[in-house]
């Protein structure tokens, strides 16, 4: 049986070492202050719940099924305009994340490709 992306980035620490890092980006990094924008006032809600969806969606423990149920995901982020903008943005975070979380360079292609078809798929704006 062949390791799940989960295992291969190193579990629940390094998911959530991610995640830290993605938010971190979004707090500080100017070019990410639209991206900021869309969020709550505090991150850690965002941040814990990205950690356990992903945590699943890299074939880990299914953390947020078991908290909340189905994902929905498309209909948790309808209140948040969407568009190509902000879908290109969450993206150059998450890749920079990815590249200063030390993610090998294949995996960091293969996820950014998956990340990219979910974060096309949230698009509720025509730009």
């Amino acid at each position: 049986m062949s390791a799940t992306p989960f295992e291969l980035l190193g579990g629940e620490p390094a998911v959530r070492q991610l995640i830290d890092r993605f938010y971190d980006l979004m707090d500080l990094e100017p070019a990410f202050a639209c991206l900021r924008a869309l969020h709550p006032d505090t991150l850690e809600g965002s941040r814990d719940k990205l950690h356990w969806f992903l945590c699943g969606w890299l074939g880990g423990p299914q953390l947020y099924v078991e908290k909340f149920g189905h994902p929905r995901l498309r209909a948790r982020h309808m209140p948040y305009p969407i568009g190509i903008a902000e879908r290109d943005l969450w993206m150059a975070c998450m890749r920079q994340a990815m590249r200063e979380s030390n993610i090998e360079e294949a995996m960091s292609a293969r996820l950014a490709e998956s990340f990219f078809g979910t974060a096309d798929w949230m698009r509720n704006k025509g730009v």
